[in-house]
């Protein structure tokens, strides 16, 4: 069903939307199939949720606008995922705080990162960064370590939506502030990462973008992430409301 011939009174509207743009991905290769599989993990935990973002998230969203503002050489990594699903949002990220934007895939090739490159173009971004074969990371194995020398390889702060915990833990382990945006509080990467946006991507971008465009973005730190996480958890582990069916 494209995503025009979806009623806005469908009760689960808004994740029908998302789910298309996930296919939409996948069709112009922006996305891999893999990536599918990853979604509708991540939509579960935010049944889990609410599928609202909550005070834990909305002080990390402001404690991550602010280290992006701080930050001397910032970068946003761009999955196929996190493009299908808010390239907009991204660009504009990167414009309010100044970060670099670099392609960084798992299931990668040469036309993906094409493919997410011009996306992320069409929607207003100057210049997006491709991995290079010259400079890599430490602390990981697979095609994951290959970075831009001017992107991640220098970056100081990374934003990584919707990241793998072995790549987020190598980028801590590189001496990197890491930033990422993960719906599940007890994974490696939620985990890894010195701030961790517990919330949906689509719904936490423009809060992000709102926060990292004020003067001064408010800094709540000092920042305990396993504390947020702890809320993230205990959020999810409530006592459901009771059945509204008679």
């Amino acid at each position: 069903m494209p995503p025009s011939d979806l009623p806005t009174s469908h009760p689960r509207y808004l994740s029908l939307l998302t789910r298309e743009r996930i296919v939409a991905g996948v069709e112009r290769g922006v996305t891999s199939l893999h990536g599918l599989i990853a979604h509708g993990r991540g939509e579960a935990f935010d049944y889990l949720l609410g599928e609202r973002t909550h005070p834990f998230a909305a002080r990390a969203i402001s404690a991550a606008a602010a280290a992006l503002r701080a930050a001397r050489h910032p970068v946003i990594s761009v999955n196929g995922n996190a493009c299908a699903l808010a390239a907009p949002d991204l660009v504009a990220l990167a414009h309010a705080t100044g970060a670099k934007l670099e392609v960084n895939l798992f299931h990668t090739s040469p036309a993906r990162e094409l493919a997410i490159r011009d996306m992320l173009l069409e929607c207003g971004a100057p210049s997006v960064l491709l991995p290079s074969k010259t400079h890599a990371i430490a602390h990981i194995d697979h095609n994951r370590k290959w970075v831009h020398p001017e992107g991640i390889f220098l970056a100081d702060v990374v934003c990584v939506p919707l990241e793998d915990g072995d790549r987020c833990q190598a980028l801590v382990d590189n001496g990197k502030v890491v930033i990422t945006i993960d719906l599940n509080p007890l994974s490696r990467t939620a985990r890894s990462a010195h701030i961790t946006i517990v919330d949906n991507l689509t719904r936490c971008l423009p809060l992000l973008v709102a926060a990292a465009r004020q003067p001064d973005p408010t800094d709540p730190s000092p920042w305990n992430n396993l504390a947020a996480l702890a809320e993230a958890e205990q959020a999810i582990r409530r006592p459901l409301p009771p059945n509204p069916i008679p």
